[in-house]
């Protein structure tokens, strides 16, 4: 079972907590490792298989960081091996994949 979220804070989700993330551009599967340390894939340049990286947070509209959360209509922003930046297309839906499965 999923649950599904506008508003997702991932720094206190267990250790391998699942999240499946849809862009308007990109579909991305997040595996928590604890805090912002993350296991992302999902993009075809940076991350087509998983990838260890820093989840940053939403990028608001007026380009102010949530920092610790995944918003819906808000844009994601990760680092991928400690130096390169990837922002993505605006975030249409957040779902956790239940713990157990």
């Amino acid at each position: 079972m999923e649950q599904s979220a506008e508003l997702l804070d991932y720094q206190h989700l267990e250790p391998g907590s699942v999240l499946d993330v849809e862009t308007r551009s990109r579909h991305y599967r997040i595996e928590c490792l604890g805090g912002d340390s993350v296991r992302i894939s999902g993009h075809p340049q940076f991350c087509p298989e998983p990838v260890p990286a820093r989840l940053e947070g939403s990028l608001k509209r007026d380009g102010i960081l949530d920092s610790g959360f995944i918003e819906c209509g808000a844009r994601m922003l990760f680092i991928v091996e400690d130096r390169l930046p990837v922002t993505t297309s605006k975030v249409l839906h957040v779902r956790r994949e239940s713990i157990g499965r």
